[in-house]
């Protein structure tokens, strides 16, 4: 069996749970291959200290890391890859600092990973690259002579092509894709994307379905969305700590129904747009003052950043403003917390929950909706209100989709979903919980290592050139 190599931007002991997301996914087949997990240590070093190699075993899985210098740090991954990436992906193009300059450092973190990664692997391994940061990876192990099968995932949107093309050097960008043997995106969406975009602006000449032929070289892509470890979740519900969050929030509430959001602080977000529509649920509709409590996590994220800033005050603001309109002395209508709340803790809050509130503006996935689904009892279900510009909204059809621009729309479906009656919300859920099983973690690991296994890639004398 092949080693499997993943690289991403952070790296994460697989043996945690408590990591989440990616560590969780990737743990059982880095341990079944015994494979390495290359990335930054997350440590930032003076000049001329970052040539070091950290290498750590993790049980059968080997931790491979380096450090960034402030330099490279603000230039790498505050600067391109969350400075102009980040915001066009999500298709905020007003908020991209496109002056910067600062795509230079972005190649040369890049380049540096390639070169320290490149005598670590072995003549068999399947390299597994991830998301947005290391876009340009497999084009710099390609110039150093790598002939290995490299897969890459973006986790994030792709934007539209016009959109996409808005970034300075957009063409190059896509043209380091085409180093790798297979991209997979999390929605038909975003591949219907990258299709419009390699044949309109590259010139790319479709071979067969989901395979473009450009630059010399042909290059598979398909939609491969991400899901939950689903029998994972539900132990965590049943563990000590989702339990007993489960009855504190219960007995607490026990007069309420309760609506929960869980964010990370970001405009992608959409959390302002989500209070003014949580406003006009209680403006609208005097029923549900003091009956309806919208409990509301975002956690701290790139706070250094002023559009991350303007965002933080907006939503103090507005949670500040309806809980004096409209809240009682036993009564608030907004439990804001500006914090992490431990992952095994979660599983409990959503349980207790009638109504979650996943409305982001733009979202690759979005596993908090799938989270939830999963956490519910299944006799007495609650109801997923999710963002129609949420990737997970392609899966999940039986949600109540709203569209989070829309405030009155959103309010009312809110409300529909605070009334649902219990036999459609246990259909709803059923078909749900149903989805989320067969398109669980293990078949978005397994299928896309399927296809990067028989992605056939035929070069022709491709020159993968510097900037």
């Amino acid at each position: 069996m092949s080693r499997l190599v993943v690289i991403s931007n952070r790296v994460a002991d697989p043996r945690k749970t408590a990591a989440g997301g990616l560590a969780v996914a990737l743990a059982e087949v880095l341990s079944n291959t015994g494979g390495l997990w290359f990335g930054w240590s997350g440590k930032i070093v003076p000049e001329g200290a970052n040539e070091a190699l950290h290498t750590q075993q993790a049980g059968p899985v080997k931790l491979a890391t380096v450090d960034l210098t402030q330099a490279d740090h603000d230039a790498y991954y505050l600067g391109y890859s969350n400075g102009v990436l980040w915001p066009v992906f999500h298709y905020r193009l007003d908020l991209a600092d496109f002056d910067a300059g600062y795509i230079a450092g972005y190649r040369r973190v890049n380049q540096q990973f390639a070169r320290k990664l490149l005598p670590l692997l072995r003549p068999d391994d399947i390299l597994w690259v991830h998301d947005y940061h290391l876009i340009p990876l497999a084009a710099e192990l390609r110039a150093l002579g790598c002939k290995q099968r490299i897969g890459f995932f973006l986790h994030i949107p792709l934007p539209p092509p016009l959109m996409l093309a808005a970034i300075p050097g957009h063409d190059w960008l896509v043209r380091a894709l085409f180093a790798y043997d297979l991209v997979g995106f999390q929605s038909k969406a975003d591949l219907g994307h990258f299709a419009g975009y390699v044949e309109t602006e590259a010139h790319a000449q479709p071979v067969e379905p989901g395979r473009w032929r450009a630059f010399g070289r042909t290059v598979q892509a398909g939609a491969f969305p991400i899901g939950i470890d689903v029998d994972e979740f539900q132990a965590l519900t049943r563990a000590p700590e989702g339990a007993e969050m489960y009855q504190r929030m219960k007995n607490e509430y026990s007069r309420r129904k309760l609506l929960v959001g869980v964010d990370r602080l970001d405009y992608s977000k959409g959390l302002p747009h989500r209070m003014r529509a949580f406003r006009e649920l209680l403006a609208k509709n005097p029923e549900t003052r003091n009956s309806a409590t919208l409990i509301q996590i975002a956690s701290p994220s790139r706070e250094d950043v002023s559009a991350y800033n303007d965002i933080l005050h907006e939503l103090e603001s507005l949670c500040g403003s309806i809980n004096g309109n409209f809240g009682e002395l036993d009564w608030m209508p907004v439990r804001y917390m500006h914090r992490t709340v431990a992952r095994a803790r979660l599983p409990g809050l959503y349980r207790a929950s009638r109504v979650a509130l996943v409305t982001p503006l733009r979202d690759g996935m979005n596993l908090v909706a799938k989270e939830f689904i999963a956490a519910q009892d299944e006799a007495d279900p609650g109801v997923l209100v999710l963002s129609r510009f949420a990737g997970a909204a392609e899966q999940m059809r039986e949600a109540m989709l709203v569209n989070p621009y829309d405030t009155e729309g959103t309010a009312a479906g809110i409300m529909m979903a605070l009334q649902m009656p219990l036999e459609e919300r246990r259909n709803r859920h059923q078909a749900l919980l149903q989805t989320l099983r067969r398109y669980d973690v293990h078949w978005w690991c397994d299928g896309f290592l399927q296809a990067l296994d028989s992605a056939q890639a035929e070069e022709a004398g491709t020159s993968w050139l510097r900037l």
